[in-house]
């Protein structure tokens, strides 16, 4: 909303400076293909398996009947039904990046409400991604007819077929054997390179070999590097990148937004801001509740869904590249988003005590739960996770922890960043993250969120103290145990938020003393009280740096 907002403040419809629109597309056009990149990195479908019948059945519900309120719009102020049916669609798809955000903050991403609402994302990323293909196909038939059309579509899926088997048979074997070979020349820069070349070049090469839009191209990508063992290390090292032109993206959105045509047209952004405040949610709703989930998750997916984002925004730009959308779409496109973006998360506050609003009136709470399935209110008010433990680093303390932890029930998740003993420890039956673990992308993947201790043993004196920052950002009640080389490194480590830190400088001194007193043939009372002596002394001195 913010790069919106500034993109509509160095845009030619405010006064002061006015920014190269043509310069500012063409890092636009680059934050599509890695935004893209992004969501076929993330995209799983195993998580669509596990709510198949929802997911599909109401995304796409929810998608005909925002399209039908949005082209129904459209035709009341007079636009043509191609335009308004594709200002209809633009209205029917919410923000990947909103929704996800919103269920971590709130902790609901492993709830059955968040998985529901990502499966329900999932389903409209596809049909998004479809719509991106197939519109630049539909329209460049122009006036042919019905033959015309059905020939450009039929070479179109033919087309798609074919960048499909040789994106997944072809690309799924080479792509991951670049990334290793670059991977084990230990190199960050070089990887991160890899990544970002093999996004754009996918991307430009499936729209110059096979004519498809670069986003497809992208999303593909994206879809393999995901599949692959170096998914969560592409995410964390890449896709900041991908952050830095999406800004430009938004920006160069903004800047196109025209207040005072808004104002003109006040009764239209009206209604389109009933069809996605209102509309949509209470689809939502009615499906969840229809397909046998109570209130509360019906609730909580209708909320989430409630905003429309980024996707919205690069269907009316692409409507806009080919003279589809009627004049002021965009803007009202734009103007939607940026307000159902800033109530989103205060709206999604607000959905526990919507549930009890709604059951303040008994009668019409067992109607609306009447079809519940008890078993989804019990998981969703339920839900336990095992007790886990991330352990970064896999190095002679790592294994130890990891052994300890296993035998005391405690299911440990192992964030490695050497390639071939992540290989290792994933023979061995453990779960392993392969990655950076100072991005909270590759924190977030070993379920940090949800652990209850996190164990750092093995990085670098810098990066150690980052990752407990990291990792305390986004999961305050964890218990952090941190090892260092040095004493002097403790008092960093504990100001970073370890709440215990093991130096081996100090075990060293400790194991020495013991070992001379025993020499020297102390007491056990003896040895205890030296013991203590040399402890206190030792970690005085270090809390002293």
């Amino acid at each position: 909303m913010g790069y919106l907002l500034a993109g509509l403040i160095v845009g030619p419809y405010t006064p002061g400076f006015v920014a190269d629109r043509a310069l500012a597309n063409e890092f636009a056009e680059i934050g599509i293909i890695l935004l893209m990149f992004g969501v076929g990195l993330h995209f799983h479908v195993k998580d669509l398996l596990a709510v198949r019948t929802i997911a599909i059945t109401g995304a796409l519900c929810q998608i005909v009947i925002a399209t039908l309120s949005g082209a129904l719009a459209g035709q009341t102020f007079g636009w043509s039904w191609t335009a308004s049916v594709v200002f209809g669609i633009a209205l029917s798809v919410a923000s990947t990046v909103m929704l996800t955000r919103v269920l971590i903050d709130h902790r609901d991403l492993q709830t059955q409400t968040g998985r529901i609402a990502v499966g329900w994302l999932v389903v409209e990323d596809i049909f998004t991604v479809a719509v991106l293909v197939m519109l630049p196909a539909i329209f460049s038939a122009g006036s042919g007819g019905a033959a015309a059309l059905t020939e450009i579509l039929a070479w179109t899926v033919g087309k798609l077929a074919l960048l499909g088997i040789f994106a997944f048979v072809v690309g799924g074997r080479m792509i991951p054997r670049i990334l290793n070979g670059v991977a084990t020349t230990q190199s960050r820069e070089l990887f991160t390179l890899t990544v970002l070349v093999l996004a754009l070049g996918i991307a430009v090469g499936s729209a110059m070999a096979f004519g498809v839009s670069m986003a497809l191209g992208a999303f593909l990508a994206g879809m393999i590097v995901g599949q692959s063992e170096f998914s969560f290390r592409a995410a964390s090292d890449a896709l900041p990148m991908r952050d830095a032109f999406a800004v430009l993206f938004f920006v160069s959105v903004g800047m196109v937004l025209d207040p005072g045509a808004l104002m003109k047209s006040p009764g239209l952004l009206l209604a389109t801001l009933a069809i996605v405040l209102l509309g949509k949610p209470i689809a939502a709703f009615l499906i969840v509740t229809l397909l046998g989930y109570g209130s509360k998750i019906a609730i909580g997916v209708a909320v989430a869904l409630s905003q429309i984002g980024e996707f919205s925004l690069i269907l009316a730009t692409v409507g806009d590249q080919l003279n589809i959308l009627a004049s002021g779409a965009t803007n009202l496109i734009i103007a939607t988003s940026i307000i159902s973006l800033t109530l989103n998360p205060i709206l999604y506050r607000w959905v526990g005590r919507m549930e009890a609003a709604l059951a303040r009136s008994p009668t019409l709470w067992q109607f609306v739960n009447r079809r519940a399935n008890s078993d989804t209110e019990t998981s969703e008010a339920h839900v336990t996770l095992a007790h886990r433990a991330v352990v970064v680093g896999y190095g002679p303390i790592g294994q130890t922890v990891v052994r300890l932890l296993h035998d005391g029930g405690i299911e440990p998740v192992i964030i490695e960043m050497n390639l071939e003993t992540t290989r290792r420890v994933r023979q061995e039956g453990h779960r392993v993250v392969y990655g950076d673990a100072t991005h909270s992308d590759v924190l977030e993947a070993a379920g940090i969120r949800t652990a209850v201790a996190l164990i750092v043993s093995g990085p670098s004196p810098e990066q150690g103290p980052e990752i407990v920052r990291v990792a305390r950002k986004m999961n305050s009640n964890l218990r952090v145990l941190a090892s260092s080389h040095y004493l002097r490194e403790t008092a960093i480590m504990r100001r970073a938020g370890a709440d215990e830190v093991f130096s081996g400088e100090g075990e060293a001194a400790l194991a020495m003393a013991e070992y001379i007193l025993g020499i020297l043939g102390a007491t056990p009372e003896q040895m205890d009280r030296e013991r203590q002596r040399v402890h206190q002394e030792v970690f005085r001195r270090a809390s002293q740096f």
